[in-house]
């Protein structure tokens, strides 16, 4: 099982420590509603290092990348991030991930922790015509996420740049806790704002540090994997795993905003746009529970005659909202705003109503 360079910390902080993607991460520290709360209300740290990165590098980077990636990596300037997924060649998910331009000819890769072999050979079967450099970082940097209202107002002493000039999917490089060249991105996976932090492991620790710190008079804690899934949901943003895998298409996973037809060509661009044409069978809904209940992964989604129709792909019990809350796949004619199901949890079948994402609206 691999550790995090922040390991020794979290264990010290009395973290509950759990393996995830092959990694013993904090899944809580005082608790997930607690801490849910804070990176709502205040600011939370996030340890994410167990996230992968790719270095693409040299001319003929962005061609790979355009090639094996749905979004428009071409309307990336330097200093520019965007959300994008990696199309397998059978119209489902390989990877989601964020592509960073940071220099001219130098694009880095963030990709899920459970998926960085399968994505690295992925890419690198596509780059055998191609011929880009590729090199794998991930065992080489840290990523702590900072993540919460009071975030810019907590960490603007730690960097000479001004934090509030970063807008959202820019990033700069920059000193930050007394370490001289880090990746600071206004990213997150929380809907709260804040930053993410790329540095390498010896000087995470020094970064950690420094940021509690400042972030003390601001109420900072750190905040566990349980809180980062029920932040992330009360978004609407997909997990891989849960809500987008190998046989889930980007148009089925509500992932079309990402899927550029205008693109030369990538993975299955053929097959996705004929499914763009003629619709799409089933999509990813977000739905509510009307009573008491909470919606688990793999509950069964029924129609009002008890049918199932479907499964929930991820739920929880929302901290903010108070309700069961959870997203799954569904026949297309279910899918509309307002559209009445039913979730089987155990032996009770709970009514749910279909909503419009995100399920959170920061005050």
């Amino acid at each position: 099982m691999k550790t995090t360079a922040l390991t020794e910390t979290h264990q010290e902080l009395g973290a509950k420590m759990v393996p995830f993607a092959g990694y013993m991460m904090p899944v809580s520290y005082e608790g997930v509603n607690v801490e849910h709360e804070t990176v709502r209300n205040a600011l939370g740290v996030f340890d994410v290092s167990h996230m992968g990165e790719f270095l693409i590098e040299g001319p003929k980077a962005l061609e790979l990348i355009q090639q094996v990636t749905t979004n428009d990596a071409a309307k990336l300037e330097v200093g520019m991030a965007q959300y994008s997924c990696l199309p397998n060649e059978r119209g489902g998910i390989v990877d989601d991930l964020i592509i960073y331009r940071v220099k001219e000819e130098v694009y880095l890769l963030v990709v899920n922790a459970s998926n960085i072999e399968k994505d690295w050979e992925h890419i690198a079967r596509y780059n055998k015509d191609i011929g880009a450099g590729m090199k794998n970082i991930s065992e080489a940097y840290s990523l702590l996420a900072i993540q919460g209202p009071k975030a810019v107002e907590a960490m603007q002493s730690l960097t000479s740049v001004d934090l509030s000039e970063i807008k959202f999917y820019r990033f700069v490089v920059a000193d930050f806790a007394d370490v001289p060249h880090v990746i600071i991105s206004a990213t997150g996976y929380t809907g709260s704002g804040g930053f993410e932090i790329y540095c390498k492991n010896e000087e995470v620790k020094q970064v950690w540090d420094k940021v509690i710190e400042a972030g003390a008079e601001y109420g900072i804690k750190p905040i566990g994997l349980a809180a980062r899934d029920t932040l992330r949901l009360e978004m609407g943003y997909c997990l891989y795993g849960n809500d987008i895998d190998d046989s889930t298409s980007p148009l089925e996973a509500g992932l079309g905003w990402i899927t550029k037809f205008t693109k030369d060509d990538f993975v299955n661009m053929d097959n996705l746009a004929i499914q763009k044409k003629e619709g799409v069978s089933r999509k990813l809904v977000a739905f509510e529970l009307n009573e008491r209940g909470i919606p688990r992964q793999g509950y069964p989604i029924l129609d009002k005659e008890e049918n199932e129709i479907g499964q929930v792909t991820s739920g929880t019990m929302s901290p903010s909202l108070g309700k069961g809350i959870g997203l799954g796949y569904v026949p297309t004619n279910y899918s509309e705003i307002g559209s009445e199901v039913l979730i089987k949890i155990r032996k009770n079948t709970i009514p749910a109503t279909v909503v419009k994402l995100p399920f959170y609206k920061s005050k």
